[in-house]
C-alpha cells in the first residue's frame, strides 16, 4: 500500500513507498475527529468500479479486493454502529460485525462495545429474523424504521432480540432523525455502508460528513447503479475535501470529509 496524499516527504515527486500497513497506522489514519461532536459523525463506505458501477452481479464483492477489505475492517472496528440499508442486508446476507481482539483494548478505552452494533433501515421491515445478523450478534442488532411500520414486523423484530428504534412519522425512517437517534444512544460513530438507495437519501438529507471511496480498477457496464441516487438530490451539491489518498494494486482508497469539517 502507498500512500498519494497526503505527501509527507518534502522531496519533490516523492511520496510514501508500497509497504504493508500495520492495522494501527490505517486506524490513526481513519480515526473520527476529536473531540466527537455530540451529534456524532456519519461516514459513508463505499466501493465504485472506474465506469460508475456499486456492485456487479448484485453484490459488491466482485469489484472488491485485497486492500478495500482491509480498509472496510478497520472503518467497522472504529464505529460505534454501521448503518444499512434492507435491501443490502438481503442481498449482501449480512451478518453481525466481529469483535476483533487487535482493536479490543482501543474500544474499551474508547467505552465502545466489544463490536460496532448494526442499524438495519427498513420501512417494511421485510427481514429475515432467523439471519445470524439477529439471532448471533455481538452487540443487539437495531432496526430503524417509521412510526407506520407493520405492527407484525415489529414485533417479530423485538421477539428476535432486535431494538427496534423510530426515526420516522412515516413509514419509514427520516435520514437526520436516524442520525439523532442514534448519536441519542451512544453510537455518533457512524458508518453507512449503503446500499446506493440508502446513501442517496441521506446525501439527500445533507447529513453525510464523510466519504470512504474506493475506486476499483475493472470496467463492468451493464445496469449496476451508481453508489448513491435519490428522487431529488441537493439544491447545492455538498462540497467535500480530499484527507487521504491510497493506492495498493490498482485501488485507490479515498477518504473526503465536508468543507466546513
Amino acid at each position: 500500500m502507498r500512500r498519494l496524499f497526503p505527501v509527507t516527504d518534502p522531496t519533490p515527486d516523492v511520496t510514501d513507498t508500497d509497504r504493508e500497513w500495520p492495522l494501527a497506522e490505517l486506524a490513526a489514519l481513519y480515526a473520527y475527529p476529536e473531540p466527537l461532536p455530540g451529534a456524532g459523525v456519519l461516514r459513508a463506505n463505499m466501493v465504485t468500479t472506474l465506469d460508475g458501477a456499486a456492485f456487479h452481479e448484485g453484490r459488491s464483492q466482485g469489484i472488491s479486493g485485497a486492500a478495500d477489505m482491509r480498509v472496510f475492517g478497520v472503518l467497522r472496528a472504529l464505529a460505534d454502529v454501521v448503518v444499512v440499508g434492507a435491501e443490502t442486508v438481503r442481498r449482501e446476507g449480512y451478518r453481525p460485525a466481529k469483535a476483533r481482539e487487535a482493536f479490543a483494548e482501543a474500544r474499551k478505552a474508547a467505552g465502545q462495545a466489544p463490536a460496532a452494533a448494526i442499524a438495519v433501515v427498513s420501512a417494511s421491515l421485510d427481514l429475515d429474523f432467523t439471519m445470524p445478523l439477529f439471532t448471533e450478534p455481538v452487540v443487539p442488532t437495531l432496526v430503524l424504521t417509521g412510526a407506520e411500520a407493520p405492527d407484525e414486523r415489529v414485533a417479530a423484530a423485538r421477539e428476535a432480540g432486535a431494538e427496534v428504534v423510530v426515526a420516522g412519522s412515516g413509514r419509514g425512517a427520516d435520514p437526520a432523525r436516524l442520525r439523532a437517534e442514534l448519536a441519542a444512544r451512544g453510537l455518533r460513530r457512524q458508518l453507512a455502508e449503503g446500499g446506493p438507495r440508502l446513501l442517496g437519501q441521506l446525501i439527500a438529507a445533507d447529513t453525510v460528513d464523510e466519504l470512504c471511496l474506493t475506486v476499483s480498477p475493472f470496467l463492468t457496464a451493464g445496469d449496476a447503479s451508481r453508489i448513491a441516487y435519490a428522487a431529488q438530490g441537493l439544491a447545492t451539491p455538498a462540497r467535500m475535501r480530499p484527507a487521504s489518498i491510497l493506492t495498493e494494486n490498482g485501488f485507490l482508497l479515498t477518504r473526503y470529509v465536508r468543507e466546513t469539517a
